[in-house]
Parts: structure tokens; sequence; C-alpha cells
């Protein structure tokens, strides 16, 4: 039994809950490129930075549920924002920047409608099915 089996759905969310989703996406993405913005970060290396986490990418050369598993880890909330207030716990203005981008990051994709990945493959997400239809 695949995941997005398992899960009793087709694959992800639909209509109005999955244009939420991404509206939150985008909100996250212009409110930490707002803060990063305020916060006077350094613009070479926001752009620098602000695809690092799809590096997670060529996990998939090792098969499907561990280039899964690697990228959801890299496009989840958990670590960026545990970094954030990390951040904010130690008044580390480079952890801040980092987490900043970081979730401005995760939000663009979300927006873009990159979700989280299923182990059946990469263009099974939680928003949906990306790429070309087999």
């Amino acid at each position: 039994m695949t995941d997005t089996a398992s899960a009793g759905i087709p694959g992800a969310v639909t209509g109005s809950v999955r244009s939420v989703l991404r509206l939150e996406g985008l909100a996250l993405f212009i409110g930490m490129t707002s803060l990063y913005y305020i916060w006077d970060g350094d613009w070479l290396v926001y752009a620098l930075l602000f695809f690092v986490p799809d590096l997670s990418f060529a996990a998939y050369l090792s098969g499907p549920r561990f280039g899964a598993m690697i990228y959801n880890a890299a496009h989840s909330y958990l670590a960026p924002m545990a970094m954030m207030t990390t951040g904010f716990g130690t008044a580390s203005p480079l952890v801040l920047s980092l987490a900043m981008i970081w979730l401005a990051h995760i939000g663009f994709d979300r927006a873009l409608g990159y979700g989280l990945k299923y182990a059946d493959g990469f263009g099974f997400t939680h928003l949906g099915r990306i790429g070309k239809s087999q």
C-alpha cells in the first residue's frame, strides 16, 4: 500500500483547503522576506542561500522513499522554526537570518504548489500532483 493510499486520500488536499495552504505559503514567503528586509539582511546572502534546501533533491538518487524523507526534512517548518526560536533566545543575528531565508524558501515552494512529498515519487505531494501525469 502506498503512502497516499494508506492516508485514505488520493494524494493531496483539494479545493479551498489547497488554496488556503498555498496562500499561507505566499504569506510566509512575503513575511519572511519582508522581515529579512527590515532586519537589514544581506541580499547576496539571501540570493545564495534561498535555494539551498532544494539540494535535498539529490537524495532521490537513493530512491523515492529516502528522497521524500530528506526532501521533507528540508522543507518542513520544524527545523527553521527551531532555529528561529534559538536565534531569538540567544540573540544570534546569523541564526535568525538563516531561519528567515529557509522559511521564505519553504513559503515560496508552498505558494507554487510544491508540497511535502509522499514516498510514491517526487510528483506526489500533500498539495497535489506536480509534474507530468504518467
